[in-house]
């Protein structure tokens, strides 16, 4: 799954190496850290997300629990901060592409 927050965005699947755990990866640096700040992220596998953690699905579920249930905004893009520019361009690009399909 893809998962877009304010100031993350992570792609979660099955570690294959542990059915009980889960992969998140990223692109950018600090983006599983803003989810899971006690991930043990390693860098630079050859892929194409540079950014990996492995992490218990128990853990990564009651995060995303957590992360829902602390939601105040009414609209996702406004929610990005200001000085992430970059990634409201990235998200906006997202929206639209998905907005097109409607």
């Amino acid at each position: 799954m893809w998962l877009f927050t304010s100031k993350s965005f992570v792609a979660i699947v099955v570690d294959l190496n542990d059915e009980s755990k889960r992969l998140v990866r990223a692109r950018f640096s600090g983006d599983i850290q803003e989810l899971f700040p006690n991930a043990e992220v390693r860098e630079g596998e050859g892929t194409d997300y540079k950014f990996r953690a492995s992490i218990p699905a128990e853990e990564v579920a009651e995060c995303l629990k957590e992360y829902v249930m602390a939601m105040k905004y009414g609209n996702f893009k406004d929610s990005v901060p200001d000085d992430q520019e970059q990634r409201k361009k990235a998200y906006f690009s997202v929206w639209s592409t998905m907005y097109s399909f409607q």
